[in-house]
Protein backbone atom coordinates (compact mmCIF):
# COMPACT_ATOMS: atom_id res chain seq x y z
CA UNK A 1 0.00 0.00 0.00
CA UNK A 2 2.59 2.40 0.77
CA UNK A 3 4.44 1.96 -2.45
CA UNK A 4 0.75 2.33 -3.94
CA UNK A 5 0.54 5.84 -2.45
CA UNK A 6 3.90 7.11 -2.72
CA UNK A 7 4.47 6.27 -6.63
CA UNK A 8 0.88 7.90 -7.23
CA UNK A 9 2.00 10.93 -5.15
CA UNK A 10 5.70 11.30 -6.94
CA UNK A 11 3.24 11.30 -10.54
CA UNK A 12 1.79 14.36 -9.72
CA UNK A 13 3.24 17.87 -10.75
CA UNK A 14 3.55 20.03 -8.05
CA UNK A 15 1.55 23.93 -9.37
CA UNK A 16 4.13 26.87 -9.31
CA UNK A 17 2.04 28.79 -6.83
CA UNK A 18 1.96 25.58 -4.36
CA UNK A 19 5.82 25.71 -4.69
CA UNK A 20 6.05 29.44 -4.21
CA UNK A 21 4.34 28.84 -1.27
CA UNK A 22 6.32 25.75 -0.12
CA UNK A 23 9.26 27.97 -0.05
CA UNK A 24 7.61 30.70 1.37
CA UNK A 25 7.20 28.48 4.21
CA UNK A 26 10.29 27.12 4.65
CA UNK A 27 11.98 30.70 4.89
CA UNK A 28 9.82 31.27 8.18
CA UNK A 29 10.36 27.58 9.49
CA UNK A 30 14.04 28.56 8.97
CA UNK A 31 13.96 31.44 11.45
CA UNK A 32 12.31 29.63 14.12
CA UNK A 33 14.52 26.59 13.63
CA UNK A 34 17.63 29.08 13.51
CA UNK A 35 16.09 30.21 17.28
CA UNK A 36 16.24 26.56 18.62
CA UNK A 37 19.61 25.55 17.98
CA UNK A 38 20.83 28.37 19.50
CA UNK A 39 19.43 28.03 22.14
CA UNK A 40 21.50 26.19 24.33
CA UNK A 41 24.36 29.24 23.41
CA UNK A 42 22.11 31.64 24.45
CA UNK A 43 21.97 29.44 27.76
CA UNK A 44 25.67 29.14 28.25
CA UNK A 45 25.91 32.81 26.88
CA UNK A 46 23.99 34.01 30.22
CA UNK A 47 24.24 31.83 32.15
CA UNK A 48 20.60 30.94 32.10
CA UNK A 49 18.51 27.42 34.12
CA UNK A 50 16.82 25.68 32.02
CA UNK A 51 13.35 27.31 32.92
CA UNK A 52 15.00 30.63 31.88
CA UNK A 53 15.97 29.50 28.45
CA UNK A 54 12.84 27.63 27.82
CA UNK A 55 11.05 30.80 28.54
CA UNK A 56 12.34 32.46 25.36
CA UNK A 57 10.31 29.65 23.36
CA UNK A 58 7.24 30.26 25.62
CA UNK A 59 7.64 33.85 24.60
CA UNK A 60 7.62 32.83 21.23
CA UNK A 61 4.60 31.13 21.44
CA UNK A 62 2.50 33.72 23.10
CA UNK A 63 2.94 35.40 20.78
CA UNK A 64 2.03 33.55 18.30
CA UNK A 65 -1.06 32.90 20.01
CA UNK A 66 -1.93 36.62 19.87
CA UNK A 67 -0.65 37.02 16.05
CA UNK A 68 -2.37 33.90 15.30
CA UNK A 69 -5.88 36.13 15.56
CA UNK A 70 -5.19 39.29 14.25
CA UNK A 71 -4.15 37.84 10.74
CA UNK A 72 -7.03 35.61 10.47
CA UNK A 73 -9.25 38.65 10.46
CA UNK A 74 -6.64 40.21 8.19
CA UNK A 75 -6.77 37.29 5.83
CA UNK A 76 -11.07 36.90 5.94
CA UNK A 77 -12.31 40.39 6.26
CA UNK A 78 -9.69 41.67 3.61
CA UNK A 79 -9.11 38.86 1.31
CA UNK A 80 -5.84 39.80 1.16
CA UNK A 81 -3.67 36.51 1.64
CA UNK A 82 -0.76 36.88 -0.28
CA UNK A 83 -0.17 40.27 1.13
CA UNK A 84 -0.37 38.86 4.51
CA UNK A 85 2.32 36.12 3.57
CA UNK A 86 4.53 38.56 2.50
CA UNK A 87 3.87 40.88 5.57
CA UNK A 88 5.11 38.03 7.62
CA UNK A 89 8.19 37.24 5.95
CA UNK A 90 9.75 40.66 6.07
CA UNK A 91 8.66 40.84 9.52
CA UNK A 92 10.34 37.88 10.81
CA UNK A 93 13.44 39.06 8.69
CA UNK A 94 13.40 42.16 10.50
CA UNK A 95 13.34 40.93 13.65
CA UNK A 96 16.19 37.92 13.26
CA UNK A 97 18.31 41.03 12.23
CA UNK A 98 18.02 42.36 14.99
CA UNK A 99 18.11 39.22 17.14
CA UNK A 100 21.52 39.30 15.90
CA UNK A 101 22.33 42.36 16.16
CA UNK A 102 22.11 42.84 20.32
CA UNK A 103 23.33 41.40 23.25
CA UNK A 104 21.02 42.77 25.46
CA UNK A 105 18.61 40.00 27.51
CA UNK A 106 15.48 42.06 27.35
CA UNK A 107 15.77 42.73 23.41
CA UNK A 108 16.15 39.23 22.57
CA UNK A 109 13.02 38.67 24.49
CA UNK A 110 11.06 41.15 22.18
CA UNK A 111 12.85 40.05 18.65
CA UNK A 112 11.68 36.43 19.87
CA UNK A 113 8.11 37.55 20.04
CA UNK A 114 8.11 39.38 16.49
CA UNK A 115 9.49 35.85 15.19
CA UNK A 116 6.81 34.05 16.56
CA UNK A 117 4.20 36.70 15.64
CA UNK A 118 6.18 36.39 12.20
CA UNK A 119 6.01 32.84 11.67
CA UNK A 120 2.49 32.26 12.70
CA UNK A 121 0.95 34.79 10.74
CA UNK A 122 2.13 33.26 7.58
CA UNK A 123 -0.38 30.11 8.04
CA UNK A 124 -4.15 31.61 7.57
CA UNK A 125 -3.37 33.28 4.03
CA UNK A 126 -1.15 30.36 2.72
CA UNK A 127 -3.57 27.74 3.86
CA UNK A 128 -6.90 29.94 2.96
CA UNK A 129 -5.19 30.46 -0.42
CA UNK A 130 -4.16 27.01 -1.09
CA UNK A 131 -7.71 25.01 0.24
CA UNK A 132 -9.82 27.56 -1.88
CA UNK A 133 -7.55 26.91 -5.06
CA UNK A 134 -7.28 22.62 -5.02
CA UNK A 135 -10.26 21.98 -3.21
CA UNK A 136 -9.85 18.53 -4.61
CA UNK A 137 -5.83 18.03 -3.43
CA UNK A 138 -5.92 19.51 -0.08
CA UNK A 139 -4.31 16.98 1.63
CA UNK A 140 -1.82 17.06 -0.84
CA UNK A 141 -1.14 20.42 -1.28
CA UNK A 142 -1.08 20.69 2.07
CA UNK A 143 1.06 18.76 2.29
CA UNK A 144 3.62 20.08 -0.38
CA UNK A 145 2.99 23.46 1.90
CA UNK A 146 4.27 21.17 4.86
CA UNK A 147 7.37 20.04 3.13
CA UNK A 148 8.43 23.59 3.03
CA UNK A 149 8.07 23.75 6.92
CA UNK A 150 9.78 20.16 7.31
CA UNK A 151 13.13 21.66 4.45
CA UNK A 152 13.19 24.54 6.16
CA UNK A 153 13.71 22.82 9.81
CA UNK A 154 15.60 20.69 8.59
CA UNK A 155 18.48 22.76 6.67
CA UNK A 156 18.84 25.57 8.97
CA UNK A 157 19.72 23.83 12.42
CA UNK A 158 22.39 22.10 10.46
CA UNK A 159 23.54 25.27 8.48
CA UNK A 160 23.41 26.94 12.23
CA UNK A 161 25.67 24.32 13.70
CA UNK A 162 28.10 24.50 11.13
CA UNK A 163 28.13 28.28 10.97
CA UNK A 164 28.39 28.05 14.75
CA UNK A 165 31.64 26.55 14.13
CA UNK A 166 33.54 29.75 13.39
CA UNK A 167 30.68 32.49 13.98
CA UNK A 168 29.48 33.40 17.42
CA UNK A 169 25.17 33.22 18.01
CA UNK A 170 24.86 36.61 16.90
CA UNK A 171 26.76 36.54 13.34
CA UNK A 172 24.85 33.18 12.89
CA UNK A 173 21.61 34.57 13.18
CA UNK A 174 22.01 37.79 11.33
CA UNK A 175 22.41 35.26 8.20
CA UNK A 176 19.33 33.33 8.89
CA UNK A 177 17.48 36.62 7.61
CA UNK A 178 18.10 36.28 4.34
CA UNK A 179 16.13 33.18 2.95
CA UNK A 180 12.78 35.03 4.54
CA UNK A 181 13.97 38.78 2.27
CA UNK A 182 14.41 36.05 -0.59
CA UNK A 183 11.16 34.52 -0.36
CA UNK A 184 9.01 37.88 0.20
CA UNK A 185 10.62 39.36 -2.86
CA UNK A 186 9.86 36.15 -4.87
CA UNK A 187 5.99 36.43 -3.63
CA UNK A 188 5.54 40.28 -4.36
CA UNK A 189 6.97 40.18 -7.91
CA UNK A 190 4.89 36.68 -8.57
CA UNK A 191 1.63 36.44 -6.64
CA UNK A 192 0.96 39.68 -5.15
CA UNK A 193 -0.72 41.12 -8.53
CA UNK A 194 -3.22 38.20 -8.32
CA UNK A 195 -3.81 38.07 -4.94
CA UNK A 196 -8.22 38.08 -5.03
CA UNK A 197 -9.69 38.50 -2.03
CA UNK A 198 -11.31 34.76 -0.25
CA UNK A 199 -14.97 34.22 -0.34
CA UNK A 200 -17.57 33.18 -2.62
CA UNK A 201 -18.22 34.91 -6.09
CA UNK A 202 -14.84 37.52 -5.79
CA UNK A 203 -16.32 39.21 -3.04
CA UNK A 204 -13.59 41.46 -0.85
CA UNK A 205 -13.85 39.98 2.42
CA UNK A 206 -16.98 40.61 4.68
CA UNK A 207 -18.22 43.16 7.22
CA UNK A 208 -17.35 42.56 10.52
CA UNK A 209 -21.30 41.65 11.84
CA UNK A 210 -20.81 38.67 9.47
CA UNK A 211 -17.37 37.52 10.27
CA UNK A 212 -17.89 37.94 14.21
CA UNK A 213 -21.29 35.69 13.16
CA UNK A 214 -19.44 33.41 11.60
CA UNK A 215 -16.45 32.93 14.08
CA UNK A 216 -18.49 32.54 17.21
CA UNK A 217 -19.72 29.36 15.10
CA UNK A 218 -16.26 28.05 14.82
CA UNK A 219 -15.89 27.99 18.76
CA UNK A 220 -19.45 26.56 18.78
CA UNK A 221 -18.86 23.67 16.19
CA UNK A 222 -17.55 20.20 18.40
CA UNK A 223 -15.50 18.84 15.41
CA UNK A 224 -13.53 21.66 14.74
CA UNK A 225 -12.72 22.26 18.38
CA UNK A 226 -12.08 18.86 19.14
CA UNK A 227 -9.39 18.70 16.18
CA UNK A 228 -8.24 22.07 17.35
CA UNK A 229 -7.56 20.38 20.74
CA UNK A 230 -5.84 17.60 18.83
CA UNK A 231 -3.73 19.38 16.92
CA UNK A 232 -2.76 21.59 20.29
CA UNK A 233 -1.79 18.79 21.74
CA UNK A 234 0.37 17.81 18.74
CA UNK A 235 2.26 20.89 18.82
CA UNK A 236 3.10 20.51 22.96
CA UNK A 237 4.79 18.02 22.02
CA UNK A 238 6.43 19.13 18.78
CA UNK A 239 7.75 22.19 20.68
CA UNK A 240 8.72 20.22 23.36
CA UNK A 241 10.88 18.14 21.49
CA UNK A 242 12.61 21.03 19.31
CA UNK A 243 13.19 22.92 23.05
CA UNK A 244 14.92 20.00 24.38
CA UNK A 245 16.31 17.50 22.04
CA UNK A 246 19.40 20.22 21.54
CA UNK A 247 19.55 20.70 25.76
CA UNK A 248 19.69 16.39 25.71
CA UNK A 249 22.19 16.36 22.93
CA UNK A 250 24.33 19.16 24.71
CA UNK A 251 24.18 18.30 28.54
CA UNK A 252 23.28 14.63 28.55
CA UNK A 253 25.19 13.11 25.18
CA UNK A 254 28.26 15.45 25.53
CA UNK A 255 27.82 15.39 21.51
CA UNK A 256 28.51 18.71 19.11
CA UNK A 257 26.47 21.50 17.62
CA UNK A 258 26.88 19.68 14.26
CA UNK A 259 25.60 16.47 15.56
CA UNK A 260 22.88 18.63 17.05
CA UNK A 261 21.79 20.05 13.47
CA UNK A 262 22.37 16.67 12.56
CA UNK A 263 19.91 14.84 14.33
CA UNK A 264 17.40 17.82 14.28
CA UNK A 265 17.76 17.57 10.56
CA UNK A 266 17.08 13.71 9.93
CA UNK A 267 13.66 14.30 11.98
CA UNK A 268 12.50 16.96 9.48
CA UNK A 269 13.63 14.96 6.47
CA UNK A 270 12.12 12.02 7.43
CA UNK A 271 8.98 14.36 7.74
CA UNK A 272 9.73 15.55 4.09
CA UNK A 273 9.05 12.18 2.80
CA UNK A 274 5.63 11.74 4.99
CA UNK A 275 4.04 14.69 4.18
CA UNK A 276 2.72 14.18 0.58
CA UNK A 277 2.70 10.25 1.46
CA UNK A 278 0.34 11.06 4.08
CA UNK A 279 -1.58 14.10 3.03
CA UNK A 280 -2.48 12.18 -0.47
CA UNK A 281 -3.20 8.37 1.13
CA UNK A 282 -5.75 11.02 3.44
CA UNK A 283 -7.25 12.39 0.68
CA UNK A 284 -8.55 8.83 -0.71
CA UNK A 285 -8.82 7.07 2.76
CA UNK A 286 -9.93 9.45 5.50
CA UNK A 287 -8.02 11.83 7.35
CA UNK A 288 -8.76 9.98 10.98
CA UNK A 289 -6.85 6.73 10.82
CA UNK A 290 -3.68 8.23 9.64
CA UNK A 291 -3.96 10.68 12.19
CA UNK A 292 -4.58 8.17 14.76
CA UNK A 293 -1.82 5.82 14.24
CA UNK A 294 0.69 8.72 13.71
CA UNK A 295 0.33 9.50 17.29
CA UNK A 296 0.39 6.69 18.63
CA UNK A 297 3.69 6.16 17.10
CA UNK A 298 5.42 9.13 17.92
CA UNK A 299 4.72 8.49 20.79
CA UNK A 300 6.25 4.83 21.28
CA UNK A 301 9.38 5.98 19.82
CA UNK A 302 9.88 9.31 22.02
CA UNK A 303 9.71 6.70 24.88
CA UNK A 304 11.60 4.33 23.17
CA UNK A 305 14.65 7.18 22.36
CA UNK A 306 14.82 7.46 26.05
CA UNK A 307 16.76 4.14 25.98
CA UNK A 308 18.80 4.82 23.37
CA UNK A 309 22.73 5.64 24.02
CA UNK A 310 24.20 5.10 20.30
CA UNK A 311 24.94 8.19 18.53
CA UNK A 312 24.06 6.85 15.36
CA UNK A 313 20.99 4.38 16.31
CA UNK A 314 19.81 7.81 17.98
CA UNK A 315 19.66 9.72 14.69
CA UNK A 316 18.04 6.76 12.84
CA UNK A 317 15.69 6.91 15.66
CA UNK A 318 14.88 10.09 15.68
CA UNK A 319 13.93 10.34 12.15
CA UNK A 320 11.74 7.30 12.25
CA UNK A 321 10.24 9.63 15.07
CA UNK A 322 10.16 12.41 12.57
CA UNK A 323 8.20 10.33 10.02
CA UNK A 324 5.11 10.09 12.17
CA UNK A 325 5.12 13.24 14.01
CA UNK A 326 5.37 15.01 10.92
CA UNK A 327 2.93 12.92 8.87
CA UNK A 328 0.19 14.11 10.86
CA UNK A 329 0.53 18.14 10.36
CA UNK A 330 -1.00 18.64 6.73
CA UNK A 331 -3.88 15.45 7.60
CA UNK A 332 -5.24 17.17 10.51
CA UNK A 333 -4.55 21.23 8.27
CA UNK A 334 -6.69 19.52 5.30
CA UNK A 335 -9.08 18.13 7.86
CA UNK A 336 -10.16 21.79 8.86
CA UNK A 337 -10.20 22.88 5.50
CA UNK A 338 -12.81 19.71 4.63
CA UNK A 339 -15.17 21.39 8.21
CA UNK A 340 -15.47 24.77 7.81
CA UNK A 341 -17.01 27.32 5.11
CA UNK A 342 -14.77 28.42 2.63
CA UNK A 343 -14.83 32.15 3.82
CA UNK A 344 -13.94 31.31 7.17
CA UNK A 345 -10.81 29.06 6.10
CA UNK A 346 -8.67 31.87 7.35
CA UNK A 347 -10.02 32.30 10.65
CA UNK A 348 -10.41 28.86 10.60
CA UNK A 349 -6.65 28.51 10.76
CA UNK A 350 -6.30 31.14 12.67
CA UNK A 351 -8.33 29.21 15.82
CA UNK A 352 -6.05 26.17 15.46
CA UNK A 353 -2.85 27.96 14.97
CA UNK A 354 -3.83 29.69 18.20
CA UNK A 355 -4.32 27.09 20.09
CA UNK A 356 -1.61 25.21 19.40
CA UNK A 357 0.41 28.59 20.13
CA UNK A 358 -1.51 28.58 23.47
CA UNK A 359 -0.63 25.11 24.20
CA UNK A 360 2.96 25.11 22.27
CA UNK A 361 3.98 28.39 25.06
CA UNK A 362 3.64 25.80 27.89
CA UNK A 363 5.96 23.38 26.88
CA UNK A 364 9.22 25.11 27.02
CA UNK A 365 8.43 26.62 30.56
CA UNK A 366 6.50 23.38 32.01
CA UNK A 367 9.62 20.94 30.40
CA UNK A 368 12.02 23.81 32.19
CA UNK A 369 10.61 22.79 35.82
CA UNK A 370 10.37 19.06 35.07
CA UNK A 371 14.08 19.66 33.85
CA UNK A 372 14.94 21.13 36.21
CA UNK A 373 13.39 18.76 39.39
CA UNK A 374 13.57 15.67 37.72
CA UNK A 375 15.79 15.79 35.08
CA UNK A 376 15.76 16.18 31.15
CA UNK A 377 14.73 12.41 30.28
CA UNK A 378 11.88 13.17 32.61
CA UNK A 379 10.72 15.87 30.64
CA UNK A 380 10.17 13.16 26.95
CA UNK A 381 8.28 11.25 28.98
CA UNK A 382 6.03 13.84 29.36
CA UNK A 383 5.71 14.16 25.77
CA UNK A 384 4.73 10.81 25.20
CA UNK A 385 1.84 10.75 27.73
CA UNK A 386 0.90 14.53 25.57
CA UNK A 387 0.49 12.72 22.41
CA UNK A 388 -1.75 9.79 24.00
CA UNK A 389 -3.77 12.14 25.12
CA UNK A 390 -3.98 13.93 21.89
CA UNK A 391 -5.38 10.90 20.49
CA UNK A 392 -8.33 10.79 22.95
CA UNK A 393 -9.70 13.52 21.44
CA UNK A 394 -9.51 11.90 17.90
CA UNK A 395 -11.21 9.10 18.88
CA UNK A 396 -13.83 11.50 20.46
CA UNK A 397 -14.02 13.25 16.20
CA UNK A 398 -17.31 12.53 14.62
CA UNK A 399 -16.65 9.96 11.86
CA UNK A 400 -18.12 12.13 8.52
CA UNK A 401 -17.35 13.45 5.07
CA UNK A 402 -13.25 11.79 4.18
CA UNK A 403 -13.54 9.76 8.09
CA UNK A 404 -17.17 7.57 6.35
CA UNK A 405 -16.17 7.19 2.91
CA UNK A 406 -12.91 7.78 1.23
CA UNK A 407 -13.19 10.79 -1.28
CA UNK A 408 -12.66 9.86 -4.83
CA UNK A 409 -10.29 12.10 -7.30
Amino acid sequence: MAETVLSTVLKFKIPGPVLLLSCGHGATHWVAATIYILLPMIKEHFGLSYAQAGLFLTVFHISSFAANFASGIAVDMTGRRVAVQIASLIVGGMAIVGFGLTGVYFVLYAMIGFIGAAVQSWHPGALSYLASEYPTRRGYVLAIHALGANAGDAVAPLVAGILLLWLNWQTTAFVAAVPAFIMAALLAVTLLRSDAPSGDGGKRGMTLAVYLSGYFALLRNRAVMGLTMTAGLRTMAQVGLFTFLPLYIADVMHQSTVFMGTTLMAMQLAGMFAAPIAGHWSDRAGRLPIVFGALALTSAMILGLTFVADPTVYVAGISLMGFFLFAIRPVIQSWMMDLVQPEFTGSATSVMFGVQSLLGACTPLLGGFVADSYGLVTVFYMLAGIMIFANVFVVMLPRSGKDAVAQSD
